[in-house]
């Protein structure tokens, strides 16, 4: 089904990587501007521009090369570089010896061994309840469930049993060493069960972190963090953007801080919040509003993990530009929003200029028919912008 022409060596170990160009699937929208992850002016295509984040600026310093890859293919090669750093690391989930089905497992298998990557029945919830027995007995449990939308059966476990491990303990044992991957969020063609984001689920749970990268380079960095982290990770992956999103990621082994968001633009009037794949509607709602609105500045900002969300680098942002749009595609009400939007009240009341907008998908279920209505796009993005700038 895929074509591996490009191979490199990395770790001690051959894996074969996808060769394709920078530009995936993208439109020409309204007021000239580019629509979609092709266009992205936030994805790094040449080496200077994936170093210059003071972030990965130390692997620079360090001569470190960088390969052209998509967001399954980083997603891979992290895998990749957590099995060979630490032999106590395990992958497993349905289909995963084989690729999985959207091939972020495949080589790895062959490379390491299918006694530490390997299928397991279809049952989420004991894909879930196996990774937690494996971390508390000292093993980097790696789990895959193949789809968010199925994570379900696996919450009284997530939420009952991984969560409260540590706690119910006194910090005697726990499974710091659990990493949920799940590829998250719509694909264009889902429909009810296979494009839905149920983040925010699991943000009401303390004791569980939840990262949601949008980029090949950040896929990679967060991931490795995650694995590293020593409490349980709920791990979204935008399936969209598996092999939408190319950049050209360092080669060698790093991690991005869980915890800590990325202002990606900086702007003075409104303060722009999103994650995953999201943030490209975003970006091109900012280029419309700016182009609309001339003198405007937006400053965009990336959460990348959802829980614990960096409150003080949003706190700051509103403070200083009065507004706050924060976008998503998961349902609005109870949603990752309506907690930024809460916490911003908090701590910003006086500073805010406007009221707080959200756009998020709606309180429905996800529609195969409709799908395009339902996910916050540029125009319901910048109608925010503009709302909360006019007030």
């Amino acid at each position: 089904m895929f074509c591996f022409n490009k191979v490199i060596k990395h770790s001690s170990a051959i894996r074969p990587l996808l060769a394709r160009n920078y530009a995936a699937t993208a439109s020409k929208g309204i007021d000239g501007i580019q629509e979609g992850v092709a266009y992205s002016n936030l994805l790094k295509s040449n080496p200077d521009e994936a170093f210059r984040s003071h972030e990965l600026a130390h692997m620079s310093a360090n001569n470190s090369g960088t390969i052209k890859m998509n967001l399954f293919q980083a997603v891979n090669d992290a895998l990749s570089i957590a099995l060979t750093t630490d032999d106590k690391a395990v992958i497993f989930g349905e289909d995963v010896s084989f690729g999985g089905v959207f091939r972020a497992t495949s080589g790895l298998a062959e490379q390491f061994g299918r006694d530490r990557v390997f299928n397991t029945p279809l049952t989420e919830q004991g894909i879930a309840g196996f990774a937690i027995g494996m971390a508390s007995v000292g093993h980097t449990a790696i789990a895959e469930i193949q789809f968010a939308d199925y994570i379900y059966p696996a919450f009284d476990q997530l939420v009952n049993e991984a969560a409260k491990f540590r706690y119910r303990s006194g910090n005697q044992f726990n499974v710091g060493g659990l990493t949920i991957r799940a590829p998250s969020s719509a694909v264009g063609h889902g429909g009810h069960y296979h494009s839905q984001s149920p983040e925010a689920f699991f943000t009401h749970c303390p004791g569980l972190k939840i990262v949601s990268p949008r980029s090949p380079i950040q896929a990679k960095g967060l991931l490795l963090a995650s694995i590293r982290d020593r409490n349980p990770v709920i791990f979204f992956e935008p399936k969209i953007l598996y092999r939408a999103a190319v950049e050209e990621v360092p080669v060698g082994d790093y991690e991005l801080p869980l915890g800590k968001a990325e202002v990606l633009k900086k702007g003075k009037d409104v303060t722009v919040v999103g994650y995953g794949s999201q943030i490209y509607a975003l970006e091109n709602a900012i280029q419309l509003a700016e182009k609309r609105m001339p003198g405007l500045s937006c400053e965009l900002i990336d959460l990348r993990t959802i829980m614990p969300w960096d409150v003080d680098t949003v706190v700051e942002s509103v403070k200083k530009t009065g507004r706050l749009v924060v976008a998503h595609e998961a349902p609005k009400t109870g949603g990752v929003a309506a907690e930024i939007a809460s916490t911003i009240t908090e701590h910003c009341f006086l500073n805010l200029e406007a009221p707080i907008q959200r756009v998020c998908g709606w309180d429905t279920p996800f529609p195969l028919a409709f799908e395009k209505f339902y996910v916050p796009n540029m125009i319901r993005c910048f109608d925010a912008i503009k709302k909360t700038v006019d007030y």
